[in-house]
C-alpha cells in the first residue's frame, strides 16, 4: 500500500520563489523541517523501481566496485534478491530529485532462500525468528547529496557550503540535509510495518553503524566484522528495541524516523 505525505495546500503568500510552500522557520522542529524538504516514497511503479536500480547502479558499480559494471546491463543494479524485496526512494522536493535508495529483503517463505546475511554469517544459530525478520540491504546516496552534507560515503553532520542557495534557506536546508539517513530509516520503518516485520538485520560498515547509534538507533553485532564489499559487521535488531531506544535517546530524531508517530501503530506510538 502506497504511503503519500499530505500537505496543506499553500497560499501565493505563503509560497516560495521555487513554487514550495516558504520554507519553516529556524526554529522549527527538525520533523517539520525534514518533511519540507524531503519525501519518502516507495518505489512501485516500474518508473520508480527503475529510479532505485539505477541509483544503485551509480553507488555500487561506479563510485564503488561492489559489483561488476558488465553483469548490470543498462546501468541498472540488480540481483536475485530483487524479486523478494521492496523498495523505497527519498526524494528532494526542491528539485524531484531521486537523492537515495533503500530496499527491504523480505524473509523467505518455505524456506525458498535464505536471506545474504546467513551467508555472510555462516553459524547455525539464528538469533532472530526467520520467519518475520527482514534485511536491510542497498542503502544508496546520490554522490550529490553526500557531497552537499560534506560526506564520502555517508551524509553525516559534518556539511560543505553551498553557495547557490539563499543564506535563509541554506541555513535551514544546512540543519536537515546531515540526517538523511532517518530518511531512509524511516522508509525501513513503514516497509517493515507494511508487511508485518518484528526484526531487521543487515551487514552494515561500522561507520554506519555509529551513525545510526547517533540516532539512538541500536543494532546488536552477529559474531565478528567480515571482509564483504570492504570491513562489515553483521547486525540486528528488534523493531520495538529500536523505536523505544530512539524516542527515549534522541526524541527528535525519533519524531523524524516515525513522522512523529504517525506511521506507527496507536498501540506502539508511545503517546496517550
Amino acid at each position: 500500500m502506497a504511503v503519500v505525505q499530505s500537505q496543506t495546500l499553500a497560499t501565493p503568500s505563503q509560497m516560495s520563489v521555487s513554487g514550495l510552500p516558504a520554507a519553516p522557520s529556524e526554529n522549527a522542529r527538525l520533523a517539520e523541517l525534514f518533511k519540507h524538504w524531503f519525501e519518502t516514497k516507495p518505489a512501485i511503479t516500474a518508473e520508480e523501481i527503475e529510479q532505485a536500480h539505477r541509483l544503485r547502479y551509480q553507488v555500487y558499480c561506479v563510485e564503488n566496485p561492489f559489483e561488476d559494471p558488465a553483469g548490470n546491463p543498462n546501468e541498472m543494479e540488480m540481483d536475485e534478491y530483487d524479486p523478494h524485496s521492496v523498495h523505497s526512494l527519498l526524494i528532494h522536493r526542491p528539485t524531484q530529485t531521486t537523492m537515495g535508495a533503500v530496499r527491504l529483503i523480505l524473509p523467505a517463505k518455505a524456506s525458498a532462500y535464505r536471506l545474504p546475511i546467513q551467508d555472510v554469517w555462516q553459524t547455525e544459530r539464528i538469533p532472530f525468528p526467520e520467519e518475520t525478520t527482514a534485511e536491510i540491504s542497498r542503502y544508496a546516496i546520490s554522490r550529490e547529496f553526500r557531497r552537499r552534507a560534506g560526506e564520502e560515503r555517508y551524509a553525516d553532520v559534518n556539511w560543505a557550503k553551498s553557495e547557490d542557495s539563499p543564506v535563509e534557506r541554506k541555513k535551514l536546508e544546512r540543519r536537515v540535509l546531515p540526517h538523511i539517513t532517518l530518511g531512509l530509516m524511516k522508509s525501513v520503518l513503514r516497509m517493515c510495518i507494511e508487511h508485518d516485520i518484528t526484526h531487521v538485520c543487515a551487514v552494515m560498515e561500522p561507520a554506519l553503524i555509529r551513525l545510526l547509534h547517533r540516532f539512538g538507533l541500536e543494532f546488536e553485532p552477529i559474531g565478528p566484522v567480515v571482509n564483504y564489499h570492504g570491513r562489515r559487521q553483521p547486525c540486528y535488531a528488534a523493531l520495538e528495541t529500536l523505536l523505544k531506544t530512539s524516542r527515549e535517546a534522541r526524541r527528535e530524531f525519533w519524531e523524524v524516523g516515525t513522522d512523529d508517530g504517525q506511521l506507527l501503530p496507536k498501540a506502539a506510538s508511545g503517546d496517550s
